[in-house]
């Protein structure tokens, strides 16, 4: 099982505004109100960006899902979480991690986005 992300929020997300906010962000929603995927395409392929299960949750592999997450829990009002508590935030058109006073930048959106899903190497 991989490194988990999660999209947290002050109230409960329902399945009618996850759906809003997958449309207005170009993405789709494959599955049921009580359990699904939300799928981002890059080229002609589909890739899996979280699940949803009355929550919102990935465990992406590449930059590219996690820019991807990020986008989603901001248009949802929410903020995209780690399971060790830092933040993946988009700021300024810049992709950032966000750890106490810790900020890494992991690139512009748009070339993240553009480069598509590239899986990290295995460490």
């Amino acid at each position: 099982m991989g490194y988990e992300l999660r999209v947290e929020r002050e109230s409960p997300l329902p399945y009618a505004e996850l759906a809003g906010a997958v449309l207005a962000v170009g993405f789709e929603l494959h599955g049921s109100a009580e359990a699904g995927e939300v799928v981002a395409r890059h080229g002609q392929a589909a890739h899996v960006v979280g699940s949803w299960n009355g929550a919102l949750r990935g465990q992406p592999g590449s930059d590219w899902q996690v820019a991807q997450l990020a986008r989603l829990a901001k248009a949802l009002g929410g903020r995209l979480t780690g399971e060790d508590g830092e933040l993946y935030v988009v700021r300024d058109g810049i992709v950032e991690q966000v750890s106490g006073n810790s900020v890494f930048a992991l690139g512009k959106l748009d070339e993240i986005l553009g480069e598509g899903p590239t899986a990290w190497p295995n460490v």
